[in-house]
This record gives structure tokens, C-alpha cells and sequence, in this order.
């Protein structure tokens, strides 16, 4: 696995399982250095987890890019996951429990925006999708 300090930005691509993987395991190290405790870092990881398994079941393309967020008085994580892929034309239904279009258990982005502190996601039909994750230490 690639070394990352805490304090830079580290982009994955996402092509390969092995990749989902390694974008994981990338997050949840540089939360840890980071100050996270255990069950905030596994957090993070479960989310880069869904985003990255989204971007390899509907996208051709995609990358997961981990940034260190510091303001005057708190420490976070950014997460941004990006593809190229189909978009998603309902994303209302896709943020609903239960909703899915691939058969699954339709709990992938609802769940991921509970994981977290912050959630946004930009879809463009046939253009791609952009889901911007933030999560802050207590």
C-alpha cells in the first residue's frame, strides 16, 4: 500500500476491486493519523467503501480523492468521489432506503450521507457524478 501522510491530498483511481480496497484502507490510516478515533475511521472507510464499489458497478471511469480539511477550529476529512459514468436521472429516489437499480439493497448513498457529517452530490445525466463527503473530529 502507498505511504500518505495525514496532512496531504491523495487521489486513488477507482478500476479494480483491489482498488476499492486500497482507497479504504487509505482513509481510514489518514484518519487515524489524522487523530479519528477507531469508530469515526471505520466510518470513513464504510463510505469510501460504497462510493468507490458505486463508481466500478456504474461508471467507466473514477477516482476517490482524500484531502485533509483544518479551519481555526476543527480538523475533518474530505472525501470526493468522482466518475464518468451514466449520472443518476432521480437522485431524490436514489437517497431514499430501499431504492436501487441494480438489484441491491438500495442503502449505499442514503446510508453513506448518515455516515458522515456533511453530503453533496452533483449527477449530470450521461456526464457523471460528483458525491463530496466531510467528516469533522470531535
Amino acid at each position: 500500500m502507498r505511504q500518505v501522510a495525514a496532512s496531504e491530498e491523495t487521489s486513488v483511481p477507482i478500476q479494480t476491486d483491489a482498488d476499492i480496497v486500497t482507497a479504504r484502507m487509505l482513509g481510514r490510516k489518514m484518519a487515524v493519523q489524522m487523530g479519528f478515533a477507531s469508530g469515526p475511521a471505520t466510518l470513513i472507510a464504510t463510505a469510501i467503501s460504497e462510493l468507490a464499489r458505486n463508481i466500478l458497478m456504474y461508471a467507466d471511469w473514477g477516482e476517490v480523492t482524500l484531502t485533509p480539511l483544518k479551519t481555526m477550529s476543527k480538523r475533518g476529512l474530505m472525501v470526493v468521489a468522482r466518475d464518468a459514468g451514466p449520472g443518476i436521472p432521480e437522485v431524490d429516489k436514489a437517497l431514499q432506503d430501499g431504492y436501487s437499480t441494480s438489484g441491491r439493497l438500495g442503502l449505499g448513498l442514503p446510508g453513506v450521507r448518515r455516515l458522515m457529517d456533511e453530503f453533496t452530490i452533483d449527477t449530470q445525466v450521461g456526464q457523471g457524478t460528483t458525491v463530496v463527503l466531510k467528516k469533522w473530529k470531535d
